[in-house]
Protein backbone atom coordinates (compact mmCIF):
# COMPACT_ATOMS: atom_id res chain seq x y z
CA UNK A 1 0.00 0.00 0.00
CA UNK A 2 1.52 3.43 -0.95
CA UNK A 3 2.45 5.71 2.02
CA UNK A 4 1.10 8.90 0.40
CA UNK A 5 -2.69 9.25 1.06
CA UNK A 6 -3.27 10.53 -2.48
CA UNK A 7 -1.51 7.55 -3.91
CA UNK A 8 -3.54 5.22 -1.68
CA UNK A 9 -6.76 6.91 -2.82
CA UNK A 10 -5.71 6.64 -6.46
CA UNK A 11 -4.85 2.98 -5.94
CA UNK A 12 -8.33 2.29 -4.61
CA UNK A 13 -9.89 3.64 -7.80
CA UNK A 14 -7.40 2.14 -10.18
CA UNK A 15 -8.49 -0.69 -12.44
CA UNK A 16 -7.16 -3.99 -11.20
CA UNK A 17 -4.18 -5.18 -13.13
CA UNK A 18 -5.00 -7.49 -15.95
CA UNK A 19 -4.22 -11.03 -14.94
CA UNK A 20 -2.16 -13.08 -17.27
CA UNK A 21 -4.49 -14.84 -19.68
CA UNK A 22 -4.74 -18.53 -18.98
CA UNK A 23 -3.52 -20.62 -21.88
CA UNK A 24 -6.41 -22.13 -23.84
CA UNK A 25 -7.28 -25.62 -22.75
CA UNK A 26 -5.94 -28.18 -25.14
CA UNK A 27 -8.57 -30.30 -26.85
CA UNK A 28 -8.47 -33.98 -26.15
CA UNK A 29 -7.01 -35.78 -29.13
CA UNK A 30 -9.40 -37.72 -31.33
CA UNK A 31 -8.86 -41.45 -30.85
CA UNK A 32 -10.61 -44.62 -31.95
CA UNK A 33 -11.80 -45.11 -28.36
CA UNK A 34 -13.34 -41.64 -28.21
CA UNK A 35 -15.01 -42.14 -31.59
CA UNK A 36 -16.53 -45.39 -30.35
CA UNK A 37 -17.68 -43.74 -27.11
CA UNK A 38 -19.35 -40.92 -29.05
CA UNK A 39 -21.01 -43.33 -31.48
CA UNK A 40 -22.44 -45.35 -28.59
CA UNK A 41 -23.72 -42.15 -27.02
CA UNK A 42 -25.54 -41.24 -30.22
CA UNK A 43 -27.17 -44.66 -30.49
CA UNK A 44 -28.11 -44.74 -26.80
CA UNK A 45 -29.74 -41.31 -26.83
CA UNK A 46 -31.03 -40.93 -30.39
CA UNK A 47 -31.16 -44.44 -31.87
CA UNK A 48 -29.10 -46.12 -34.55
CA UNK A 49 -30.83 -44.21 -37.38
CA UNK A 50 -29.22 -41.01 -36.08
CA UNK A 51 -25.70 -42.44 -36.30
CA UNK A 52 -23.64 -40.64 -38.95
CA UNK A 53 -20.02 -39.58 -39.11
CA UNK A 54 -21.15 -35.96 -38.97
CA UNK A 55 -23.21 -36.62 -35.82
CA UNK A 56 -20.33 -38.44 -34.11
CA UNK A 57 -18.00 -35.56 -34.99
CA UNK A 58 -20.46 -33.08 -33.48
CA UNK A 59 -20.51 -35.01 -30.20
CA UNK A 60 -16.72 -34.83 -30.15
CA UNK A 61 -16.76 -31.11 -30.93
CA UNK A 62 -14.88 -31.44 -34.18
CA UNK A 63 -15.46 -31.79 -37.90
CA UNK A 64 -15.99 -35.00 -39.88
CA UNK A 65 -12.59 -34.71 -41.51
CA UNK A 66 -10.92 -35.19 -38.12
CA UNK A 67 -12.43 -38.66 -37.85
CA UNK A 68 -11.06 -39.87 -41.17
CA UNK A 69 -7.56 -40.02 -39.74
CA UNK A 70 -8.81 -42.91 -37.58
CA UNK A 71 -11.69 -44.56 -39.45
CA UNK A 72 -12.40 -45.44 -43.05
CA UNK A 73 -16.16 -44.87 -43.25
CA UNK A 74 -19.46 -45.44 -41.44
CA UNK A 75 -19.06 -49.22 -41.78
CA UNK A 76 -15.85 -48.91 -39.82
CA UNK A 77 -17.79 -47.27 -36.97
CA UNK A 78 -20.30 -50.14 -37.09
CA UNK A 79 -17.46 -52.63 -36.68
CA UNK A 80 -16.08 -50.66 -33.73
CA UNK A 81 -19.50 -50.56 -32.06
CA UNK A 82 -20.08 -54.30 -32.28
CA UNK A 83 -16.52 -54.90 -31.10
CA UNK A 84 -17.15 -52.69 -28.08
CA UNK A 85 -20.31 -54.63 -27.18
CA UNK A 86 -18.71 -58.01 -27.73
CA UNK A 87 -15.90 -57.07 -25.36
CA UNK A 88 -18.50 -57.53 -22.61
CA UNK A 89 -19.41 -61.07 -23.65
CA UNK A 90 -18.13 -63.78 -21.31
CA UNK A 91 -17.16 -67.01 -23.03
CA UNK A 92 -17.25 -70.33 -21.16
CA UNK A 93 -14.68 -73.06 -21.48
CA UNK A 94 -16.21 -75.37 -24.11
CA UNK A 95 -17.94 -78.34 -22.48
CA UNK A 96 -18.96 -81.24 -24.75
CA UNK A 97 -21.65 -82.21 -22.23
CA UNK A 98 -23.29 -78.78 -22.12
CA UNK A 99 -22.52 -77.15 -25.46
CA UNK A 100 -26.14 -76.24 -26.31
CA UNK A 101 -26.65 -74.57 -22.93
CA UNK A 102 -23.36 -72.71 -23.35
CA UNK A 103 -24.34 -71.40 -26.77
CA UNK A 104 -27.74 -70.30 -25.47
CA UNK A 105 -25.97 -68.39 -22.69
CA UNK A 106 -23.59 -66.62 -25.07
CA UNK A 107 -26.31 -65.62 -27.52
CA UNK A 108 -28.55 -64.41 -24.70
CA UNK A 109 -25.72 -62.12 -23.59
CA UNK A 110 -25.42 -60.77 -27.14
CA UNK A 111 -29.18 -60.23 -27.36
CA UNK A 112 -29.22 -58.25 -24.11
CA UNK A 113 -26.31 -56.07 -25.25
CA UNK A 114 -28.07 -55.29 -28.52
CA UNK A 115 -31.28 -54.38 -26.73
CA UNK A 116 -29.46 -51.78 -24.61
CA UNK A 117 -28.84 -49.70 -27.74
CA UNK A 118 -31.88 -49.21 -30.02
CA UNK A 119 -31.27 -50.65 -33.48
CA UNK A 120 -27.57 -51.29 -33.00
CA UNK A 121 -27.85 -54.90 -34.16
CA UNK A 122 -28.19 -53.48 -37.69
CA UNK A 123 -24.47 -52.77 -37.45
CA UNK A 124 -23.84 -56.52 -37.22
CA UNK A 125 -25.95 -57.43 -40.25
CA UNK A 126 -24.25 -58.01 -43.62
CA UNK A 127 -20.90 -57.03 -42.13
CA UNK A 128 -17.58 -58.84 -42.18
CA UNK A 129 -16.11 -58.46 -38.68
CA UNK A 130 -12.55 -57.21 -38.28
CA UNK A 131 -12.64 -56.14 -34.64
CA UNK A 132 -10.56 -58.46 -32.49
CA UNK A 133 -13.33 -58.63 -29.87
CA UNK A 134 -15.91 -59.63 -32.47
CA UNK A 135 -13.52 -62.26 -33.80
CA UNK A 136 -12.87 -63.43 -30.23
CA UNK A 137 -16.56 -64.12 -29.66
CA UNK A 138 -16.88 -65.80 -33.05
CA UNK A 139 -13.91 -68.01 -32.19
CA UNK A 140 -15.48 -68.88 -28.84
CA UNK A 141 -18.81 -69.82 -30.41
CA UNK A 142 -17.07 -71.95 -33.00
CA UNK A 143 -15.05 -73.70 -30.29
CA UNK A 144 -18.25 -74.57 -28.39
CA UNK A 145 -19.87 -75.99 -31.51
CA UNK A 146 -16.82 -78.07 -32.37
CA UNK A 147 -16.60 -79.31 -28.78
CA UNK A 148 -20.18 -80.53 -29.20
CA UNK A 149 -19.07 -82.71 -32.10
CA UNK A 150 -20.53 -80.52 -34.86
CA UNK A 151 -18.75 -80.92 -38.20
CA UNK A 152 -16.71 -77.75 -39.05
CA UNK A 153 -18.72 -76.57 -42.06
CA UNK A 154 -22.00 -77.16 -40.25
CA UNK A 155 -20.59 -75.33 -37.23
CA UNK A 156 -19.66 -72.33 -39.38
CA UNK A 157 -23.05 -72.15 -41.05
CA UNK A 158 -24.85 -72.68 -37.76
CA UNK A 159 -22.88 -69.84 -36.18
CA UNK A 160 -23.97 -67.55 -39.01
CA UNK A 161 -27.62 -68.60 -38.73
CA UNK A 162 -27.72 -68.19 -34.95
CA UNK A 163 -26.03 -64.78 -35.13
CA UNK A 164 -28.43 -63.65 -37.84
CA UNK A 165 -31.46 -64.68 -35.79
CA UNK A 166 -30.23 -62.87 -32.67
CA UNK A 167 -29.49 -59.69 -34.66
CA UNK A 168 -32.89 -59.82 -36.37
CA UNK A 169 -34.72 -60.45 -33.09
CA UNK A 170 -33.04 -57.47 -31.41
CA UNK A 171 -33.74 -55.27 -34.42
CA UNK A 172 -37.42 -56.22 -34.45
CA UNK A 173 -37.72 -55.43 -30.74
CA UNK A 174 -36.10 -52.03 -31.31
CA UNK A 175 -38.47 -51.25 -34.18
CA UNK A 176 -41.50 -52.21 -32.09
CA UNK A 177 -40.38 -49.90 -29.29
CA UNK A 178 -39.75 -47.10 -31.75
CA UNK A 179 -43.18 -47.50 -33.32
CA UNK A 180 -44.88 -47.43 -29.93
CA UNK A 181 -43.12 -44.18 -29.08
CA UNK A 182 -43.60 -42.25 -32.28
CA UNK A 183 -46.41 -43.57 -34.43
CA UNK A 184 -50.15 -43.06 -34.16
CA UNK A 185 -51.25 -45.29 -31.25
CA UNK A 186 -54.23 -46.38 -33.31
CA UNK A 187 -51.85 -48.45 -35.43
CA UNK A 188 -50.23 -50.22 -32.48
CA UNK A 189 -52.29 -53.20 -31.34
CA UNK A 190 -52.05 -54.60 -27.85
CA UNK A 191 -52.55 -58.28 -27.03
CA UNK A 192 -56.29 -58.00 -26.47
CA UNK A 193 -56.91 -56.04 -29.67
CA UNK A 194 -54.90 -58.50 -31.75
CA UNK A 195 -56.78 -61.42 -30.25
CA UNK A 196 -60.10 -59.71 -30.97
CA UNK A 197 -59.12 -59.14 -34.61
CA UNK A 198 -58.00 -62.71 -35.14
CA UNK A 199 -61.12 -64.22 -33.57
CA UNK A 200 -63.32 -61.90 -35.64
CA UNK A 201 -61.90 -63.18 -38.95
CA UNK A 202 -64.37 -65.02 -41.24
CA UNK A 203 -64.38 -68.66 -40.11
CA UNK A 204 -64.75 -69.98 -43.65
CA UNK A 205 -61.56 -68.29 -44.84
CA UNK A 206 -59.41 -68.38 -41.69
CA UNK A 207 -60.55 -71.43 -39.69
CA UNK A 208 -57.15 -72.24 -38.18
CA UNK A 209 -56.14 -68.67 -37.34
CA UNK A 210 -59.51 -68.02 -35.71
CA UNK A 211 -59.59 -71.30 -33.76
CA UNK A 212 -56.03 -70.99 -32.44
CA UNK A 213 -55.72 -67.22 -32.10
CA UNK A 214 -54.77 -67.34 -28.42
CA UNK A 215 -51.94 -69.80 -29.06
CA UNK A 216 -50.66 -67.85 -32.08
CA UNK A 217 -50.11 -64.67 -30.08
CA UNK A 218 -49.10 -66.26 -26.79
CA UNK A 219 -45.79 -65.79 -25.02
CA UNK A 220 -43.49 -62.86 -24.40
CA UNK A 221 -40.62 -61.76 -26.61
CA UNK A 222 -38.06 -63.55 -24.39
CA UNK A 223 -40.25 -66.69 -24.41
CA UNK A 224 -40.23 -66.73 -28.19
CA UNK A 225 -36.51 -65.95 -28.31
CA UNK A 226 -35.72 -68.94 -26.11
CA UNK A 227 -38.02 -71.16 -28.17
CA UNK A 228 -36.44 -70.24 -31.51
CA UNK A 229 -32.91 -70.42 -30.20
CA UNK A 230 -33.67 -73.87 -28.79
CA UNK A 231 -35.23 -74.89 -32.10
CA UNK A 232 -32.04 -73.97 -33.95
CA UNK A 233 -29.72 -75.56 -31.41
CA UNK A 234 -31.70 -78.78 -31.12
CA UNK A 235 -31.57 -79.20 -34.90
CA UNK A 236 -27.79 -79.57 -34.69
CA UNK A 237 -26.50 -83.10 -34.32
CA UNK A 238 -22.94 -84.19 -33.56
CA UNK A 239 -21.18 -85.75 -36.54
CA UNK A 240 -20.99 -89.08 -34.72
CA UNK A 241 -24.62 -88.97 -33.60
Amino acid sequence: MPADPRQRRAARHAQPGAEAAAPPARKKPITVERITDAALEVVATEGYDALTIRRVAAVLGTGPSSLYAHIVNKDDIDDLLIGRLYAEVTLPEPDPAAWREQLAGVYTQIRDLYLKYPGISRAALAAVPTSLETLRVGEGILAILLAGGIEPRTAGWARDALSLYVSAYALEQSLVRQRRRHEDPEWVLDHEELLARFTALPAERFPQTRAHAAELISGTGPDRFDFTLGLLLNSLRPASG
